[in-house]
């Protein structure tokens, strides 16, 4: 009865606390949304940008202003993912130049932005320089792959562990088994949904790396620290790394840290190459492709020394059963 009720307490206990902790990762940083040293450029002739640039430089901490000599490099900039957008100084008024498909949540703010703050009367002209897809304009396809690649990586990491997988045959189900998992993806939402629209097996590479790193980790932590592992993958790719994405909006909107944060994560970089690999060519996609292989490397690394350690236990234990063995005498 004792056990029954501190089991009863420790659950009562813990059940509101995730869901606070999950309400808390979730709810606050939507609720904190604005823009946080954004990338944004300004083209023109300096003398006609300057005023452009103080009104900018004026929301402190909103935007991180790139000066661009003309239109075109602010284009080649865009298409690059230097920034997310840039206004162009024209005789005719400003022209603003955003790509959708990098967020369409900071094209529409963008947009809303540059037109406040343009004279009265003046009309801004809007071009979308990467537009998202059209079967995906509001970028919702894209940034609902987050958590099903999360939870197929923490369910891959979880099988493997509960069917007592361990070293090189744990570490090869998961590569093989997150490389169906990309096939698949791919098939769905390049194929049949339309919403990716970049090189296929690029596509399916990058979904494949990031369910990797998601169960590599899961079942990494599970071979070191036993069963408890997975809930703490799960509880850090799923109830962290999802949220703190950004990849419904952008990571530079959410509050700090947790914009930074999450591109450490594996859902966050994830979501930063898919993006990069489907609509910019690969634009960007050192940094989010090192983070993936990281996670991947490690959590492998870790599968393999939990088998290496759980090899070595039955040997350390069958000579010491030996010597407690009694041995005839004469």
């Amino acid at each position: 009865m004792p056990a029954l009720t501190r089991k009863s307490a420790a659950t009562i206990l813990l059940v509101p606390l995730l869901a606070a902790l999950a309400l808390w990762a979730f709810a606050w940083p939507a609720t904190r949304t604005a823009p946080r040293d954004l990338p944004l450029g300004v083209a023109g002739p300096p003398a006609a940008t300057a005023p452009l640039a103080r009104q900018l430089d004026a929301r402190k901490g909103s935007f991180e202003i790139h000066r661009y000599a003309d239109e075109a490099a602010a284009r080649a900039a865009i298409e690059d993912r230097a920034v997310y957008g840039a206004v162009v100084v024209t005789p005719g008024g400003p022209k603003l130049l955003t790509a959708s498909a990098a967020s369409p949540v900071v094209a529409q703010s963008l947009e809303q932005a540059v037109t406040a703050q343009a004279p009265a009367g003046t009309k801004v002209t809007t071009v979308d320089v990467v537009p998202a897809p059209a079967a995906d304009p509001r970028g919702s396809a894209l940034s609902s792959s987050v958590l099903p690649l999360a939870i197929a990586g923490v369910a891959g990491g979880s099988v493997v562990t509960l069917f007592r997988l361990r070293g090189v045959r744990a570490a090869l189900t998961l590569a093989l088994a997150s490389a169906v998992v990309g096939i698949a993806a791919a098939a769905l939402a390049d194929s049949w949904l339309g919403v990716l629209t970049g090189d296929w097996w690029a596509q399916a590479g990058v979904l494949g790396l990031s369910s990797l790193a998601v169960g590599a980790t899961v079942a990494g932590l599970a071979a070191l620290i036993g069963p408890a592992g997975i809930g703490v993958g799960a509880l850090l790719m799923v109830l962290l790394g999802n949220p703190f994405s950004g990849v419904a909006s952008a990571p530079q909107l959410l509050p700090e840290p947790v914009g930074s944060l999450g591109q450490l994560l594996p859902p966050g970089a994830g979501g930063t190459l898919l993006r990069s690999v489907a609509y910019f060519d690969g634009a960007r996609a050192g940094a989010p492709a090192i983070t993936l292989a990281a996670w991947a490397g490690l959590g492998l690394l870790a599968v393999l020394l939990g088998g290496l350690r759980a090899r070595r236990e039955p040997a350390r234990q069958e000579p010491s059963a030996a010597a407690r063995t009694p041995q005839p005498v004469g």
